[in-house]
């Protein structure tokens, strides 16, 4: 049977405990967990468990260089990256190892977390089953002008979607992504020097799968559930704004095909490929 590697990148989060008991509760098959701790140690320490692997910083080295360094020890033939504050669907990791091809990125559908109550949260809102990349033209948007995923409200609602289980995605948020091993190293994934500790995370990987060629997917067979920390719970990775942009000035990098030495199709065919996208006009060839 084959493994699945989890890496949790963790900075100073409220609810790791519930998030690695709830990975261990819902899983169906052989997985380990690759906590890494990034200059700190959760209280209270969290229970010995020979499937929990620790990796422990005495000081910050970022989200990107964690997540290297879970896959770098990684046993299994699959990875999961997860936040360290989600919940999961039952028999979830089984799930996303039958819908996973070799150059396949795959994201599960996503829920709200109540993580107080440790449920999803019934908000009134469809689950999140397909974001796009925005047109790089609004100074207000978070981290600035750029290519940022926004959630994709037409397609979120569409009542005849629901029923296609395994559907292409433009892009995600970043909070889970699942993917065999071997294509991780294929992406050169994840490429600090190029975009920073932190922002930009599933930039990077959508626009290095799509443009070389692989498929970035969702299977709704399965959920995860996470949390929206707003001011309620702030930040646990702390973004200065000098990391923020150098992740956001290098993704612009894709619109000129410039970004990545493995890139075999233009910026343009994922923009036609999903045409019509929200808010991109039809001459923004012409514009950017």
């Amino acid at each position: 049977m084959s493994k699945v590697s989890v890496i949790i990148p963790a900075r100073n989060e409220r609810f790791l405990r519930q998030t690695v008991a709830d990975l261990f509760t819902h899983a169906h098959g052989d997985i380990e967990i690759i906590l890494v701790l990034d200059g700190y140690w959760p209280d209270p320490i969290l229970p010995s468990d020979p499937r929990l692997v620790l990796i422990h910083r005495g000081a910050s080295q970022g989200m990107r260089a964690a997540i290297n360094s879970g896959a770098a020890i990684a046993k299994g033939e699959y990875l999961l990256k997860t936040d360290a504050h989600c919940m999961f669907g039952d028999g979830f990791d089984e799930k996303l190892k039958t819908d996973c091809e070799d150059n396949w990125v795959v994201v599960p559908r996503r829920k709200r977390l109540d993580a107080e109550n440790w449920c999803v949260q019934e908000v009134g809102k469809p689950d999140i089953d397909y974001m796009y990349l925005s047109y790089p033209d609004d100074p207000n948007d978070w981290g600035g002008k750029g290519l940022n995923g926004k959630l994709w409200h037409e397609k979120n609602k569409d009542q005849k979607l629901k029923d296609v289980l395994i559907d292409d995605l433009m892009s995600a948020q970043g909070s889970a992504w699942f993917m065999k091993r071997n294509y991780f190293y294929e992406l050169e994934l994840m490429d600090q020097a190029s975009y920073g500790t932190f922002w930009n995370e599933f930039q990077e990987i959508g626009l290095k799968c799509w443009l070389s060629g692989g498929c970035v997917i969702v299977n709704k067979k399965t959920w995860y559930a996470h949390l929206h920390k707003g001011k309620t719970y702030g930040r646990m990775y702390e973004l200065d704004h000098s990391q923020l942009n150098i992740g956001s000035a290098y993704t612009w990098k894709w619109i000129r095909n410039e970004a990545w030495h493995k890139q075999t199709k233009p910026f343009e065919w994922l923009i036609e490929k999903f045409w019509p996208v929200p808010g991109w006009p039809e001459n923004w060839k012409e514009l950017l």
